[in-house]
Order: C-alpha cells, then sequence, then structure tokens
C-alpha cells in the first residue's frame, strides 16, 4: 500500500502525541524505471511521477504549495510536495520566516474542513467555552497520556475561551480493547463524564449501541492522523499533539488575525 510507502519514507510523529502502532511490513513495489516527466502542466508531471512509485497511486488532493515550484499532494493523509517537474518530493511542514509562523496553503485548509465537516456535531463529545472564541477539533484516545494530559486542562481551556471537540480515534486500531472501551464511552447515557473517567483511569462500563467510532478513526486517517491527540484548529490547520494551554491560544490567536 501507498501508506505504508509513505510511512516508511516520509512518516514522522510529534514527540507531544501517543504514536498509532506501526503497520505490518509489507513486501516492496516492484522498481520501474524512471521515465521523463509527462507534459501538460506541473498537477499533471506530479501525478505522472508519483505513479513511478506505486502504479496504484491516487492522490487524494493536489494542488498549489504554499511557495513557488512546488504541488502539494496528500496520499492517504499524508502531505507531501512534489517539484512541478515531477523530480524531487519532499515532505516537511513550510515555515513562513516573515510571519514567523508555519503555512498552509487555502486548497489545503478547504480540503481538511471539507472532511472535518463530515463529522456531525452530535457524534462529538465537546467541552463548550461559555464564551467561546476558538473551537478546536481533537481526535483522542482514551488511553493516551498525552490526550489524558490535555483532558486535564479542559477547565483552563474554557477559561480561556477555547471550546473542545473530541472525536475517538482508538490508536491501537479496530476490533482493539481500546476501541470496544471507546465504544462504550461513546454509548454511555453521559458521554462527557464517561470520557472523563475513562481517561482518569476508571474502569470503563460496557455499552454497545449504533456509534460513530469506526467512522471517526477513518476519518482520522484521512486527515493523516498517526498519533493522539491530534489538534484540528476551525481553519484545518493541525496545530501539532499535546500543547499547553497558553501556547495553544497564542497559536489560536494567531489564526484569527
Amino acid at each position: 500500500m501507498f501508506r505504508v510507502l509513505t510511512a516508511v519514507l516520509l512518516g514522522t510523529l510529534s514527540l507531544s502525541a501517543c504514536a498509532q502502532p506501526a503497520a505490518p511490513a509489507a513486501s516492496k513495489p516492484v522498481a520501474t524505471s524512471a521515465a521523463a516527466p509527462a507534459r501538460g502542466g506541473a498537477e499533471q508531471n506530479v501525478r505522472a511521477a508519483l505513479v513511478q512509485l506505486d502504479p496504484n497511486f491516487k492522490p487524494d488532493y493536489v494542488g498549489a504549495a504554499p511557495f513557488p515550484g512546488f504541488r502539494e499532494v496528500v496520499v492517504s493523509g499524508q502531505v507531501m510536495y512534489v517539484s512541478d517537474d515531477g523530480k524531487y518530493l519532499m515532505q516537511s511542514q513550510p515555515y513562513d520566516i516573515q510571519a514567523k509562523a508555519l503555512v498552509n496553503s487555502e486548497g489545503l485548509l478547504a480540503y481538511r474542513r471539507g472532511l472535518l465537516e463530515k463529522a456531525n456535531h452530535g457524534d462529538r463529545i465537546v467541552f463548550a467555552a461559555p464564551n467561546a472564541k476558538h473551537t478546536i477539533t481533537v481526535f483522542t484516545d482514551i488511553e493516551c497520556g498525552y490526550c489524558r494530559k490535555l483532558h486535564q486542562d479542559i477547565a483552563e481551556l474554557n477559561r480561556n475561551g477555547i471550546t473542545v471537540e473530541y472525536l475517538a480515534f482508538p490508536r491501537m486500531g479496530l476490533g482493539s480493547k481500546d476501541y470496544t472501551d471507546m465504544i462504550s464511552v461513546w454509548c454511555a447515557s453521559d458521554r462527557r463524564k464517561a470520557l472523563t473517567d475513562a481517561k482518569q483511569g476508571k474502569p470503563v462500563t460496557a455499552k454497545n449501541c449504533t456509534n460513530p467510532v469506526a467512522m471517526q478513526y477513518a476519518l482520522g486517517q484521512q486527515l493523516g492522523v498517526n498519533g493522539t491527540p491530534a489538534i484540528f484548529a476551525a481553519d484545518g490547520s493541525q496545530l501539532g499533539g499535546y500543547l499547553p494551554p497558553a501556547q495553544l491560544k497564542a497559536a489560536l490567536d494567531r489564526r484569527a488575525r
């Protein structure tokens, strides 16, 4: 799978997030001889070049990069940059030196916002700020230490005007105990209390119902989530893993300017 290839070539995790277990090793794709970039524009060149890595390659998104000479590409949730001539590939979050901030293209942000909108508000576990200035979407796991640390900050985040909307991302995978426990949390009559209890290490009362856990997990994978917590701002930018409340608020304030 191309996802495995990109994980080997490009995957890195924030040091402030709990990593998802690595995918099983896959057989290496058969090497193909290098071919000249296809004619007909940068996007076609990029698509033709990436097919050389995997003949079954189908990008989720291709658009202009936030710097000249490259296309921004999303492959199985992973963001990468390919030169317009199809010769070079790299993955690194661009940083605007003058603005002193990480930068995302509007096309990529719109793509992420469209995916996040697929998660119904009623299926989220929401800790709303009384006078909300910002809303973050957080893919969470009940066992991850950094997720528990973030949850301990909920009261302070709310005081700072930050509403937290949780989506489920059982990082041990579908069918794991983590997954079934998260189903139990989402099926509880008081999901907020059940989530808080679970993050405090209390036993999870087994429950089952029609639930969004698998769908939210799949959505996280589409967005490239490979560790928890994974925090997204309302504009679609990914803020990384755990951030202290003051640092998180500063990052959100910068995006609101």
